[in-house]
């Protein structure tokens, strides 16, 4: 009996080859880093694309830049994306080494090749060095379902950052005599050479895994997202920088809509009774609907957050985007904790003029500790009940930001039950995913049964939160 042939495994689907087809990936895999982009413009890009030709790679970059993007902050996203579906070099994966192969890499070869280039500025051939780099040095694996290619193990064994010194002296020409002046000059420019370098080596590794696992999961997974969609608890500090420049537009985006909120609350509700008595003059049918006006009032804000450890970024930001809405509330009041607590109002308003250094000034000036620098949840609400529950009233809402991690220690829930009785609501943030919570350490589920908990992973969860959560 003639045996049956072994079911082929799933390839991976057949990248985009036609313009339109590349388009409508590359709009797929924007909006999917939450870019705003609808059906016309992604029409006026195709249109821009047919305009200025194929022939200009940079050209077409900056057609589909001015069609597509709504600022300059997504422009970061946008490049690597299109270094995707519009790469510069097209190849396929059998093009290249197989991953893991014995190739025998002449590493001290590529490093003189690459300072040369770099001296030059030869932007070809740093291209050609990056794939060759990529092609000898970032294989690893030997699977069908492994990524294939790493920038991160290229540039680790290719060290680019120690040419600056060869670099300097080719471009000197061998001279002793430049001034200190002028080296510095030269140095920031090598250094901005070699990190261009580092980014066409990421661009080329990407590429490359691309080619293996489908440029729509490469463009949606390996490409960093938009400072609004970083993860708070994974966020670095050059990340967390860029993250409090949004601060001032996201509060004036923030503000347009409660204020198109308060205007909708102002016209009030259908006065049933009213509507029916009146509609006795017209035969029962409510043609002139009357409304229970009301003046909607400003709400109280209260902040009560953790700036303990990873989530202090997330607490901080969220500081400087309620400062930066102040004048939409009668009144904001931020308290910090770690195991103890402090309000720090008058800190967060300061803080406008120096966002980087608000974390460092909260813990220099607050008293957020006592005998040890643990979070303690149940600590901190317990002080809070005992000192400051006279600013919570019925028009009072707050806002907990923590991971509910007690480091096991008591969570003290009734504390959190009598904010939640003084308060109008009660909303507690978690920057960590629910599928996190209760786990280890964590108590979140025991203070989600007394208060609402949602999860605030990313600036642009945070926006969407305070927008639809905040009274009007």
């Amino acid at each position: 009996m003639t045996a049956r042939p072994e079911p082929a495994a799933p390839a991976v689907p057949a990248a985009p080859s036609t313009p339109g087809d590349r388009v409508t990936g590359l709009v797929r895999a924007l909006r999917a880093h939450g870019f705003g982009i609808g059906t016309g413009e992604t029409v006026d890009a195709a249109e821009a694309l047919a305009a200025v030709g194929f022939d200009d790679r940079e050209r077409m970059r900056e057609a589909l830049a001015a069609t597509l993007l709504h600022g300059a902050g997504q422009r970061r996203v946008f490049d690597r994306v299109f270094d995707l579906y519009f790469p510069l070099v097209e190849g396929r994966e059998e093009d290249a080494p197989e991953p893991g192969a014995p190739s025998g890499p002449d590493v001290a070869g590529l490093r003189d090749r690459l300072a040369a280039a770099l001296a030059a500025g030869d932007d070809a051939a740093l291209n050609l060095l990056a794939g060759e780099a990529v092609g000898a040095l970032g294989g690893f694996g030997a699977t069908p379902g492994s990524d294939g290619w790493s920038s991160y193990q290229t540039l680790s064994r290719l060290r680019p950052e120690t040419l600056l010194a060869r670099i300097r002296a080719t471009l000197r020409g061998g001279s002793d005599a430049e001034p200190e002046f002028a080296d510095r000059l030269t140095d920031d420019e090598i250094r901005r050479r070699i990190e261009d370098f580092r980014e066409r080596v990421r661009t080329e590794a990407r590429r490359r895994v691309a080619l293996r696992q489908g440029r729509d999961r490469v463009a949606r997974r390996a490409v960093e997202a938009t400072p609004d969609r970083i993860d708070f608890l994974l966020a670095g500090r050059d990340q967390l920088d860029e993250l409090r420049r949004t601060v001032r537009p996201l509060a004036r985006k923030l503000a347009t809509r409660l204020a198109a909120r308060r205007r909708r609350a102002a016209r009030g509700e259908i006065d049933l009774r009213r509507t029916l008595r009146r509609s006795l003059s017209t035969g029962g049918v409510p043609v002139r609907p009357v409304l229970r006006r009301r003046r909607p009032g400003r709400p109280e804000l209260v902040l009560l957050c953790d700036v303990s450890g990873s989530v202090a970024g997330f607490a901080h930001f969220t500081m400087l985007l309620v400062q930066a809405l102040h004048d939409r509330f009668s009144r904001v009041r931020v308290f910090a904790f770690v195991n103890r607590v402090d309000e720090v109002t008058d800190l967060v308003a300061r803080g406008r003029a120096d966002p980087a250094g608000l974390g460092e000034r909260i813990l220099a000036e607050a008293t957020l500790t006592g005998w040890h620098g643990q979070s303690d949840y149940g600590t901190a609400l317990g002080e809070f009940a005992e000192r400051y529950v006279d600013v919570l009233g019925p028009r009072s809402v707050v806002f907990i930001l923590g991971d509910a991690r007690t480091n096991r220690s008591d969570p003290n829930l009734p504390a959190l039950k009598l904010i939640a009785d003084r308060a109008r609501r009660v909303y507690w943030l978690n920057p960590e995913q629910p599928a996190l919570w209760s786990t280890g350490d964590s108590v979140a589920h025991a203070y989600a049964e007394l208060v609402e908990m949602r999860p605030c992973r990313n600036a642009a969860q945070l926006a969407e939160l305070v927008g639809r959560l905040l009274p009007v």
